[in-house]
């Protein structure tokens, strides 16, 4: 076979972390940078697996037999453990894929840094799923704990709201256009979070989760209708102070900044990765700020998002 790229984008949650878990409507953002898979004919019947940074740099290999999948040699046995499963789930969904033993090499390569939280493992999740001709959910369900949100982002071509019911997903892609788009930045705050970690955290503190979506389902939908800066930090204020209330944990802004003239939201997994940040200050003065922080990570919304195209598309998995 000759060989094949295949491509999936990073993402962000914008709106509804943790509660998406429970049926929350949420927002979210498919990145314009994301990971590529390059799938190409090996010699001998094994998978040898490479993945390589934003800058070119290797940072794990592996050889991983295909009669049974275990791991022959590996970088890292934790990383290697996760390609595992990923192949066993694409065997199972598709009884055909690599049935036949021979020898692949498989070559991964980032457009974002792999401790920015942007989905390194949804967009492989993806890619394997596009390698493997199966539906991308099912592997993801079958590897992860996580809401599926990520996978819908991996594909999409502009921003989107997800909802994970008790019988179905479902998600549209949409126009978010709030009017303040040139308002908004994201920081990476250099504290990469677990995002297993934190969906345990949520479990075990929330205790009204039900109760919990149907809040933030709300909040999502007046994000969607906000119009102008006051409005959608209006939204984001509201936001972090339900998550902050219902898990005990401090707003982000009230933690490291509390003299920043706007409003800050954590993303994903709280106290870590990206916050979202929307302002009237120009990008100089919030990129002097942040930068003062020891924050040197600062990317506009039209910079960190897709863009959008006009062709919506609505998707229900059962």
């Amino acid at each position: 076979m000759p060989k094949k790229i295949y491509r999936g984008n990073g993402k962000l949650l914008l709106f509804g972390e943790y509660a998406v878990l429970d049926g929350a409507k949420a927002l979210a953002i498919p990145t314009e940078r994301g990971q590529t898979l390059e799938v190409k004919p090996h010699r001998g019947s094994d998978l040898i697996w490479e993945a390589y940074d934003v800058n070119g740099e290797p940072w794990f290999e592996a050889q991983i037999s295909l009669y049974d999948f275990s791991s022959i040699r590996t970088s890292d046995d934790k990383t290697s453990k996760f390609i595992q499963k990923l192949l066993k789930g694409a065997v199972r969904y598709n009884t055909e894929f690599l049935n036949n033993w021979n020898g692949f090499k498989v070559i991964n390569r980032l457009e974002f840094s792999r401790h920015w939280g942007l989905g390194s493992s949804s967009s492989v999740i993806s890619n394997v799923a596009q390698w493997a001709d199966v539906n991308p959910f099912h592997l993801h369900f079958y590897v992860s704990n996580g809401s599926g949100y990520d996978i819908a982002c991996t594909g999409a071509s502009g921003p989107l709201t997800y909802q994970l019911l008790d019988d179905q997903l479902s998600y549209e892609e949409i126009d978010f256009e709030p009017g303040c788009l040139d308002n908004i930045y994201f920081v990476y705050l250099g504290r990469k979070q677990s995002s297993g970690d934190a969906i345990i955290h949520y479990t075990q503190k929330a205790k009204k989760r039900k109760s919990l979506a149907k809040q933030i389902s709300v909040v999502t939908e007046k994000a969607l209708k906000a119009k102008g800066l006051s409005a959608l930090r209006a939204v984001i204020d509201e936001h972090e102070t339900i998550i902050s209330t219902e898990l005990g944990l401090e707003k982000i802004k009230d933690q490291h900044f509390a003299d920043f003239d706007g409003s800050v939201k954590s993303l994903g997994a709280w106290g870590g990765d990206f916050c979202m940040v929307a302002t009237d200050q120009s990008a100089t003065e919030v990129k002097s700020y942040f930068n003062s922080k020891g924050l040197d990570t600062v990317i506009s919304y039209d910079e960190m998002c897709l863009s959008y195209k006009p062709e919506l598309e609505k998707a229900v998995v059962a």
